[in-house]
């Protein structure tokens, strides 16, 4: 197997090893043997073009097309023209499953289901980087760059996935590099003698043999840093496939699907400060009373200390009518209320809003049902974008006497909602304590929370409030008593479990407006959060403690005189008036714009989201070309002094032009490797002047001085002799003498020579002298504006 074959495989073997780092972001690996046979197909193609041989911009190019009819077989066959060849129905089939796959990165948390989309993203992605890397190592013959590739890969998967196995796949990719780079050592060692290099071992110079596996070893060392350090320098990634707790609210399709949502906290502040609204849905009830007439979205129920979101739970089809709900005793109060909903033609949410708990809902198209939270789900890029549904829920009222006699609730459920982490602040639990001081029961413990923040404690509504972060962000609301509905909802749940009492998040939509046609608007200023504490034999049960916003449940209103307390009887007051925890997009702001945050954006309640929200698959795409932007700065002196030394080395034409032309090169990169290794250029010395003074102060051995007093007879001969005659070897020579000098610097020295060349400046000087020679010729070409001699104006 010839030297430039086995560097082909190995370089495939790299890519292969590389993605192996994308397996746990997915349920399933057969794709990887899927993308193994195109790559191999892919690298076979590269073997037989440069066998040919065919130029390097053709290799690529085949390269390219047969990876495109690679992927239109595998993906878009039915549409293909002869099911190969990709027109614009093919074309337009993996546009649409491109849009499918980001939709569904954004839908499912990890590991996610090997949807079309999905897997589409995953084995064309290995294709790109393992075309990148081919055409590094194997078509330009430079292994190094090719790390890049690869790195941004593997940066992308650590930086997504969690848990120790991370350290694993990072061992593998990091194993396919080091391969590669020996796989290019091997093949130029079989070139040249040595690697970059040098005279044969002999028997005075023991180390001789051993230098490409030292250079292997720097190189892999630098190599392996980098991979280090570039995953911990980028922006964090977190949550589901690319964000967990991040910025939209995405649901999860499939029967391992789960849901992700955002943190209401850190994306709602600058929403609720727009003066535009919108109506988001119409609403018909059944109820006379609407005043507990709450849309619920999503209930966030996991607390890290920091933010709350949804727990990982399993999505199954919608039941034709719902179980109980969990809690519920048979001697509660309770009416069957039957509600139409028709929401508006520009509100895409993946959630269903409805009224909780329901019983049933009758809805078309493709949603899925999340039994713990009872919340339907949009699967593969459904939406409420104007749909008209009927639910059936339940109006359950429970008496303040049966909440304060409620018994213990079952073990397995206290434990899941009463979790604090220990990142929690004391001064949360502390406060909890001496606000129910003297309560008798769980329930009267909630009521005293719920009457601290909304009467009694001093807090303000306030929506131009900084939005808290980290752990302290709930004692800071403590300490300035100033928020907004997801601070009093985050803050109330949160003491709540500090007492042992069961507490979730609800997001959704308060009351809204009667209308005079008998419905009720809901807009987004009424989209709201707050706090539900279990109790056993009533359920999940709403609580009211932000001031002002939504309504206070009968059970709950204080027995004080003089209470402040909002009267329940009434819908939201400020329903219209007043922002509650969303706020209307800008009719002119597009969906690109939306998700990058760039004009205001709704509250996670009421976001119009175009398939499960979230940061889009691209942007991390261009952290990505960020990251490699920010490793090619300085990498970039010594790619360019690689080329550089390349193309000087590198072969010439069998004229006596093209000699001459060679031998002034070779001595132009000998005179750069010396002023690299510390010897500046003199240009006032001749050829024979300044190969003394490079063997001088180079401190170079017999051999290799001769080697450089050759180069300079024939730089003589090029610039003196009516004829030069051709001379052989001399590349050969410039690489001894480059060794020779390497040898004579430190170690540092050397790594100043290799990343940082001091000739690299003559790439500035270039740029510098073009930039002169257009500007001279646009003077040139300028029309003259001085008058002629006599003429007036």
């Amino acid at each position: 197997m010839s030297g430039r074959a086995r560097l082909a495989l190995c370089a495939a073997a790299a890519t292969l090893m590389a993605s192996c780092s994308l397996l746990p972001l997915v349920d399933q690996p057969s794709w990887l043997f899927e993308a193994a046979l195109l790559v191999a197909v892919q690298t076979g193609v590269g073997m037989a073009a440069r066998r040919v041989p065919l130029g390097r911009p053709l290799t690529v190019a085949a390269q390219l097309l047969v990876s495109v009819l690679l992927l239109t077989v595998f993906f878009a066959r039915e549409q293909a023209v002869l099911g190969l060849i990709p027109g614009p129905d093919a074309l337009g089939h993996v546009a649409d499953l491109l849009q499918q796959g980001s939709d569904d990165v954004g839908r499912y948390a990890i590991p996610a289901p090997v949807t079309d989309g999905i897997k589409l993203m995953l084995i064309g992605g290995v294709l790109l980087i393992g075309l990148l890397v081919d055409t590094l190592a194997v078509t330009f013959r430079s292994a190094a760059p090719a790390g890049l590739p690869l790195l941004a890969l593997y940066s992308v998967a650590a930086g997504l996935s969690e848990g120790g196995a991370d350290w694993l796949w990072f061992l593998v990719a990091a194993g396919g590099y080091l391969m590669l780079l020996l796989a290019e050592g091997r093949d130029r060692l079989a070139q040249w003698g040595r690697v970059f290099g040098g005279a044969p071992r002999t028997p005075g110079d023991p180390e001789g043999a051993v230098a490409p596996v030292r250079t292997g070893r720097r190189i892999g060392a630098v190599a392996l840093g980098v991979a280090l350090v570039v995953p911990l320098t980028l922006p964090a990634m977190q949550g589901g496939l690319l964000d967990a707790a991040g910025t939209g609210v995405g649901p999860g399709s499939g029967d391992g699907g789960t849901i992700s949502a955002v943190n209401p906290l850190v994306s709602l502040r600058d929403s609720l400060n727009t003066d535009n609204d919108r109506q988001v849905l119409s609403v018909r009830t059944s109820s006379d009373d609407i005043s507990d007439l709450y849309l619920r979205i999503v209930s966030l129920d996991d607390f890290d200390g920091t933010t709350w979101k949804p727990s990982q739970r399993h999505i199954v089809g919608v039941p034709h009518s719902f179980p109980a709900p969990v809690g519920l005793g048979a001697d509660i109060k309770r009416t069957t209320v039957r509600t139409t909903i028709t929401a508006a033609d520009w509100y895409a949410q993946d959630w269903l809003p409805m009224p909780y708990p329901p019983s049933g809902v009758d809805i078309s198209g493709r949603w899925r049902y999340e039994p713990v939270g009872m919340t339907l789900v949009g699967d593969h890029g459904q939406t409420t974008r104007g749909e008209k549904y009927r639910v059936t829920s339940l109006d359950v009222r429970p008496t303040a006497r049966q909440l304060a006699d409620a018994p213990a609730p079952p073990a397995a459920l206290e434990r899941e909602y009463t979790k604090v982490p220990s990142a929690l602040p004391k001064v949360v639990a502390d406060t909890a304590r001496q606000v129910t001081a003297g309560a008798s029961s769980h329930h009267e413990e909630a009521v005293k929370l719920q009457d601290y923040f909304a009467v009694s404690g001093g807090f303000t509504y306030d929506t131009q409030v900084e939005v808290g972060r980290g752990p302290n962000a709930i004692a800071a609301f403590l300490r300035k008593k100033q928020g907004f509905c997801v601070h009093f909802s985050f803050a109330m749940a949160a003491m709540a479990r500090t007492l042992g009492i069961p507490a979730r998040v609800a997001v959704g939509f308060a009351p809204g407006t009667p209308q005079a046609d008998g419905t009720v608007s809901v807009s987004l200023k009424d989209a709201h959060a707050w706090p539900e504490l279990y109790f056993e034999g009533v359920g999940w049960t709403r609580f009211e403690p932000t001031p002002t916003r939504g309504t206070v449940p009968s059970y709950t209103q204080s027995d004080s005189p003089g209470t402040a307390v909002p009267d329940p009887a009434l819908p939201s007051r400020n329903a219209s008036s007043a922002p509650s925890a969303a706020a209307s997009p800008s009719e002119s702001c597009s969906a690109g714009l939306r998700k990058l945050g760039g004009c205001e954006s709704p509250s996670a309640a009421a976001a119009p989201s175009g398939g499960g929200g979230g940061t889009p698959p691209w942007w991390y795409a261009l952290i990505g070309l960020a990251g490699l932007a920010v490793l090619a700065v300085p990498l970039s002196p010594m790619l360019w002094r690689s080329r550089v030394r390349s193309l000087r080395l590198g072969g010439y034409a069998r004229t006596e032009e093209g000699a001459a032309a060679h031998t002034l090169a070779v001595w132009q990169e000998l005179t750069d490797s010396a002023w690299d290794a510390g010897i500046p250029p003199d240009e006032s010395q001749t050829p024979r002047g300044t190969a003394a003074r490079i063997v001088r102060l180079g401190r170079l051995d017999p051999a290799a001085g001769a080697a450089v007093h050759r180069v300079a007879d024939a730089v003589e001969q090029v610039l003196y002799a009516p004829r030069p005659g051709a001379v052989t070897g001399l590349a050969e020579d410039v690489r001894r003498a480059v060794t020779a000098l390497n040898a004579g610097l430190g170690r540092r020295g050397r790594l100043r020579a290799r990343f940082a060349p001091r000739s690299a400046v003559r790439l500035l000087w270039a740029a510098s002298a073009r930039w002169a020679a257009v500007r001279a010729r646009v003077t040139s070409t300028r029309p003259s504006l001085r008058r002629p001699s006599g003429q007036q104006g």
